[in-house]
């Protein structure tokens, strides 16, 4: 069953695996009543695998999946009741919207891909992948999943692309076959649904020249490995790092701006949104709800300020001219009649 660890150990036991291995490794479900193992526990999901601090997400993910664990542990009889409710746990604050920090603009997304091109046989094979992130906004594990069939890319004009499958990073003790990723149907969609994106001529004619020169795999696969393989993210990160270097200034590299592959999808969404494409649409070509999206992008939105500040002035009734508390003593303010 997807999902499921293979040859895993006893159901009674608790899982020597991933975040919650450090200190709690090998317990028995019965030993989880006592509060003292079920914070030792919590405390791992608060650490990386290194022994550093996660991120408040990765933190309440990892909390998410155990307690979902111990859950099924009371509906199979092992628990009397989920004992993290027993336990005082401050959920770690996560930022809600998307730093604007990490939005590149159409001049350096542009420089970026050129650099990824000049990295010769270690990102030329790249260039389209992270494309299809910035100018078609799809996730990563999306984009290693895109097929030839998926795409109508026309000789001029726009193109399109009908995605129907993603392929998130789950680890090999996790997939069916053993493989660190695993495919299924696009994130916060039904089995089987669809979401069709209208590609710009830049992106057409970066798949056209994509499919001319390394083909695709048996199952239409798009991208791939040097062997054929699925793209990992190990992989597509480190030439992604290897162009910041080529593409960005010191000071830029230092910096968040566009830190990760998928900071471009970021940018491709604040792009449309400040383009003035309506919400409902950038909602559905990136696959978002329409409240998420806003809130997610609430600080990539520009344009806004001062129509906000007009307003307010308006309703304070006030105007630019008339002087301020303090304003009488300025040097440049004309005397009272």
């Amino acid at each position: 069953m997807t999902g499921q660890r293979r040859n895993g150990p006893d159901s009674r036991e608790f899982p020597a695996i991933g975040p919650f291995s450090q200190g709690v490794a090998g317990v028995g479900v019965a030993e989880l009543e006592d509060t003292a193992t079920v914070r030792l526990a919590l405390a791992a999901c608060a650490k990386t695998l290194t022994g550093k601090a996660a991120a408040g997400s990765t933190q309440r993910r990892k909390r998410s999946v155990f307690y979902n664990a111990l859950g099924y542990a009371v509906e199979q009889g092992h628990l009397g009741s989920n004992p993290v409710d027993r336990i005082q746990w401050t959920t770690p604050a996560v930022a809600a919207s998307v730093d604007r920090r990490v939005v590149v603009s159409p001049a350096q997304a542009r420089s970026l891909l050129a650099a990824v091109r000049a990295l010769s046989g270690r990102g030329q094979h790249l260039e389209a992948f992270f494309a299809c992130l910035y100018y078609a906004a799809l996730r990563p594990s999306e984009a290693v999943m895109l097929r030839e069939a998926d795409l109508y890319l026309p000789k001029k004009g726009w193109g399109r692309i009908v995605l129907a499958a993603s392929a998130s990073r789950a680890g090999t003790a996790w997939t069916d076959d053993g493989t660190a990723r695993q495919e299924r149907g696009l994130k916060h969609r039904a089995d089987n649904e669809t979401r069709t994106i209208p590609i710009p001529p830049e992106l057409v004619r970066l798949l056209r020249a994509h499919i001319k020169k390394y083909g695709t795999t048996p199952d239409g696969r798009v991208f791939q490995t040097a062997r054929g393989g699925i793209l990992q993210d190990s992989g597509y990160n480190e030439v992604w790092g290897e162009a910041r270097k080529q593409a960005l200034t010191p000071a830029q590299q230092r910096s968040p701006l566009g830190r990760r592959p998928y900071d471009l999808r970021h940018a491709a969404v604040s792009l449309w949104l400040n383009s003035g494409v309506p919400a409902t649409e950038v909602a559905r070509r990136a696959g978002h709800g329409v409240a998420v999206l806003l809130k997610i992008y609430a600080h990539c939105i520009d344009g806004q300020a001062d129509a906000a500040n007009q307003r307010i002035t308006d309703a304070l009734g006030t105007t630019e001219s008339e002087p301020g508390p303090g304003d009488e003593g300025d040097a440049d303010s004309e005397p009272a009649a």
